[in-house]
């Protein structure tokens, strides 16, 4: 009896367990209700192209009409790369509104018969009531990448200097860049007239002679660091091209680490090697009362050593660092 029982509770029991299985395996098989991401009446639309407004209907008359009255500029600034991008081969609806995608919608200007500033049309002008930054803004539209990614906040932005004062857009002034004067000095020498005048001294970076320009250190568009330099600090840039002096060195001498401009100006002077004071005044500025007399000046041999030939550097040659043993004197 105990047998029978046990028997007939365990095939009651496995009988139980198929079922249950069989149930799970069945609403497995069952379609899944649809999420609501899958819901066709929950599916968020999907964005459609930006369809520019009409011509008419946003004040645009077009470029052929612009060309009616300013045929001189307009078939200048056909000629230009600019110009045969936004006329002929635009990218963008932007680019597809030729003169007034700069300028602004004409069609006010057109009805009230033409003149400057009438309807509102920007024009870049000297004496243009538009606000400089609305009209860089126009420029920093397209141009906002590469060197120009850090024109907001820059020194040039900050003083509202408009970039029609270094570029010249409605014709082919120069070869490249569109530069408002002929080279790049003459361009920067419009306001840093100091700077340009230091590149006729005797010692100067080979900027007259065509090897090298401002924007060879400098990016007139913003950096992020001092004095708009390239590089994120003045020695970095010094030595893009005179490695020899990067270092590392056994012996370090401070002022150097800190910045090559402490001894030169790298926009040009009129002693040897652009240093700013000439030889031994300029070491004697941290140098006095060391080893050597404050002025060491005089008639006697012993004087003469230290201000002939290369003053402190007759002994002292390794100047910018020393990787000698002996060398923490940079004598060696």
């Amino acid at each position: 009896m105990h047998t029978g029982v046990g028997m007939s509770g365990k095939s009651a029991g496995f009988a139980v367990v198929l079922t249950i299985a069989a149930l799970i395996g069945g609403l497995l098989l069952l379609p899944s209700p649809p999420t609501p991401a899958q819901t066709p009446a929950q599916t968020p639309a999907q964005p459609s192209a930006v369809t520019p407004p009409s011509p008419a209907d946003a004040g645009y008359v077009g470029s052929e009409t612009c060309k009616g009255c300013h045929e001189d500029q307009w078939n200048k600034f056909a000629a230009t790369k600019m110009g045969r991008l936004m006329l002929q081969h635009p990218r963008s609806a932007k680019e597809g509104m030729g003169c007034e995608g700069c300028h602004g919608p004409g069609k006010e200007h057109v009805e009230k018969g033409g003149g400057k500033g009438v309807g509102g049309m920007i024009t870049f002008a000297r004496n243009d009531k538009t606000p400089v930054d609305k009209r860089n803004q126009v420029c920093t539209t397209c141009h906002n990448k590469g060197q120009h990614l850090f024109w907001k906040g820059s020194a040039h932005e900050s003083r509202d200097v408009p970039c029609t004062s270094c570029h010249v857009v409605m014709e082919n002034f120069t070869p490249k860049h569109n530069l408002a004067r002929a080279t790049v000095i003459d361009t920067c020498g419009q306001c840093h007239v100091k700077q340009k005048d230091q590149q006729l001294r005797s010692s100067h970076m080979p900027l007259r002679e065509g090897k090298m320009t401002c924007t060879s250190c400098h990016n007139p568009h913003g950096t992020i660091s001092v004095s708009l330099l390239k590089e994120p600090w003045p020695n970095a840039t010094c030595f893009a091209c005179h490695a020899d002096k990067r270092g590392p060195f056994l012996w370090v001498h401070a002022p150097v680490n800190e910045s090559c401009s402490n001894c030169h100006d790298p926009h040009g002077s009129n002693h040897e090697r652009m240093l700013k004071v000439a030889k031994p005044r300029l070491c004697q500025q941290c140098h006095i009362e060391s080893r050597h007399p404050t002025s060491p000046y005089g008639r006697d041999v012993s004087s003469q050593k230290f201000v002939l030939g290369r003053a402190c550097l007759n002994c002292h040659v390794n100047i910018h660092g020393s990787n000698h043993p002996s060398g923490f004197a940079f004598t060696r």
